[in-house]
């Protein structure tokens, strides 16, 4: 089974590549699962939900549903999963970039430690104001994060974590069709052995 995670700041287009990439695979025949965080089953809608208020108390409470949706997902990979080809998470690891600035490092490292982490990571980075843009295009209830002030934190947090063997790419422009890099990047995740 290949498993790819994908990741990066609200709005900046994980849904759209993750479509790409199960469309890239599902034309070679192959059975595609995306798995986007947080989910929709019960605790990543009480993620959501949490996720539009204000304060620290629900910043905590949002990221403990957070990690129990992406466990229930983890459960899942390691048993019915094995049923896909190929499975793409949407929102992982990166999400320790939401952590203060001190604990960022030692929060994916912990969570890197005690979790399984795929070789195929790939962070979409955007611009923050574009991400704004397309998140006020989605006239849905804003989160917590979704301004200008604290796509610009997280991004930089995001930004410094990815050393960490990610591989990046850039996300600043609309397109319907998947952008040349990421076939590229396909293609360099084909050539390595599931």
């Amino acid at each position: 089974m290949r498993w790819i995670v994908i990741d990066g700041i609200d709005g900046s287009g994980k849904s759209t590549y993750a479509r790409w990439i199960r469309e890239h695979y599902e034309a070679r025949g192959e059975k595609v699962l995306v798995r986007i965080h947080p989910s929709d089953r019960f605790l990543g809608a009480l993620t959501r939900k949490t996720l539009q208020g204000k304060g620290k108390m629900l910043r905590f409470v949002a990221s403990v549903f957070f990690i129990c949706d992406v466990l229930s997902s983890l459960r899942f990979l390691r048993g019915d999963g094995r049923r896909y080809d190929t499975v793409i998470y949407v929102r992982y690891l990166m999400a320790t970039a939401y952590l203060p600035e001190r604990y960022i490092h030692l929060g994916y490292d912990f969570f890197a430690k005690l979790l399984p982490v795929p070789e195929r990571l790939l962070l979409v980075d955007i611009d923050p104001a574009v991400a704004c843009r397309r998140i006020e295009q989605r006239n849905e209830a804003k989160e917590m994060f979704e301004d200008i002030e604290s796509l610009r934190r997280i991004r930089q947090k995001v930004l410094k974590l990815a050393g960490r063997g990610w591989t990046v790419i850039e996300n600043n422009e609309d397109s319907v069709d998947a952008p040349p890099k990421l076939n590229e990047i396909m293609e360099h995740w084909d050539a390595k052995p599931l």
